[in-house]
């Protein structure tokens, strides 16, 4: 199978001919998808109470939502060069509405698996945004800037993940402080999952209609880049790229980051509701996870400015390393130390993301949305580790589960310290103006 190279954009070398608004977009996507990825967060709880499940079969949710990354990454690659940017972010937006639909028969069926097939449906469409935001805002404007310039747009992302957990807490598990399903009889339980799919079903109707909205504006504006096709190419080649170790390493690192961030996210309620740390109700615990991804949210905004002073990989390490601290002492500790050193992760994590895909691209030149598909399937690593980390919990408990993050907050840390130098910049061909 081939497909054609990538598209290239034609914007100068500074951005400084790219469209005034398109940046702004760009943010916005990083908003939505950031907000939408992390209700998964609270939407945990609710699934895990409904069906009565074990936290392994819990994070089965994180494994379905993420798994999409690993199937649709590179096909979202080969569309954005076979249509662009923008009309690839418009069919991405339409898809994560579809996701969100979705949801609507699987509330009728009652059955976990349909909430999973939805999951990897909205998630699939994420997964396209995604490979579209990333390399696209490192491309408008200098590339001496791309670390700096991704962390800030990944703040927007943030601010989606502060703000979507905080009103998800409020629609979604105000009523799991009322109710134990595993007390019911088979009729009332029954009644209770037809009820509390519903209220499910009804945030993300919500989400449905502000996404056909967004989409109509992306689609409204599909010609404000202008962009260039080149031959065509083995749809394999982007694995060439795993032969630098530098990319590769940077592709274990995005597995292990976002494995790792899922998988505290994903605990953080059920952990934050034991009688050990802070002992709160579903709602308020829900409502805390905000705290988790504000952290991000301040953490990219100041590690924008940070970035442009400290070698990007010298911070992702120290970064990395004061991680592996707060989860051990969060761990070995009870009360508000215990509950306000995991919250404080977001904080730390907040650069990571942007700066391990920056550094990992970092040489690629025109291959980078190549690079983009592959660092996205990487993001699969959301699959791997909860699912991991669940079954520890349900083995050990949820503070000694707490190991599995630490592991691959050691290999992130690693990373940052290889990749502490520039690499060496490919040869890029003089960018055409619009």
């Amino acid at each position: 199978m081939a497909a054609p190279v990538a598209a290239g954009v034609q914007v100068n070398g500074d951005g400084s001919n790219a469209p005034a608004d398109l940046k702004y977009f760009v943010f916005a996507l990083f908003f939505i998808f950031g907000g939408i990825t992390s209700l998964n967060d609270v939407l945990i709880p609710k699934l895990k109470d409904i069906f009565t499940l074990s936290y392994s079969q819990a994070m089965l949710t994180q494994s379905a939502f993420f798994a999409a990354y690993f199937v649709v990454s590179l096909p979202a690659g080969g569309l954005v060069r076979r249509i662009g940017y923008m009309r690839t972010a418009a069919f991405g937006l339409l898809l994560m509405t579809a996701g969100c639909l979705a949801f609507i028969p699987a509330s009728y069926s009652a059955a976990f698996p349909a909430f999973l097939a939805a999951l990897f449906v909205l998630a699939a469409g994420i997964t396209i945004v995604q490979v579209v935001a990333n390399p696209l805002i490192s491309m408008l404007g200098a590339p001496s800037t791309a670390h700096s310039r991704l962390t800030f747009a990944q703040a927007f992302n943030s601010l989606g993940t502060t703000i979507m957990p905080y009103v998800g807490a409020m629609l979604i598990l105000g009523s799991l402080a009322n109710v134990d399903s595993s007390t019911l009889d088979p009729a009332a339980l029954a009644t209770f999952r037809a009820e509390e799919t519903q209220v499910v079903v009804h945030t993300y109707i919500g989400l449905a209609v502000a996404l056909v909205a967004v989409a109509l504006l992306v689609w409204a504006r599909r010609n404000r880049l202008q962009e260039a096709r080149a031959e065509r190419v083995p749809f394999t080649r982007s694995f060439e790229l795993l032969k630098r170790p530098r990319f590769a390493f940077g592709t274990l690192g995005i597995f292990l980051y976002v494995g790792a961030e899922v998988a505290i996210g994903s605990l953080i309620v059920n952990y934050l509701m034991q009688a050990r740390t802070l002992g709160l109700d579903p709602q308020s615990a829900g409502e805390h996870v905000a705290f988790y991804w504000g952290g991000a949210m301040v953490g990219r905004f100041v590690g924008a400015y940070v970035l442009r002073l400290v070698a990007p990989g010298k911070v992702l390490a120290t970064a990395a390393s004061i991680v592996i601290a707060l989860l051990l002492i969060s761990a070995n500790s009870t009360g508000a130390v215990a509950g306000w050193s995991l919250l404080a992760i977001g904080l730390f994590n907040s650069i990571m993301f942007p700066t391990i895909f920056s550094l990992a691209s970092e040489g690629l030149g025109e291959r980078a949305p190549e690079g983009s598909g592959l660092l996205a399937t990487a993001i699969v690593g959301g699959a791997i580790v909860p699912p991991i980390t669940g079954s520890a919990a349900d083995t050990l408990g949820l503070a000694a589960a707490l190991t599995v993050p630490a592991i691959c907050y050691a290999g992130i840390a690693s990373f940052g310290w290889y990749a502490r130098r520039p690499a060496v910049l490919a040869p890029v061909a003089k960018p055409l103006t619009a």
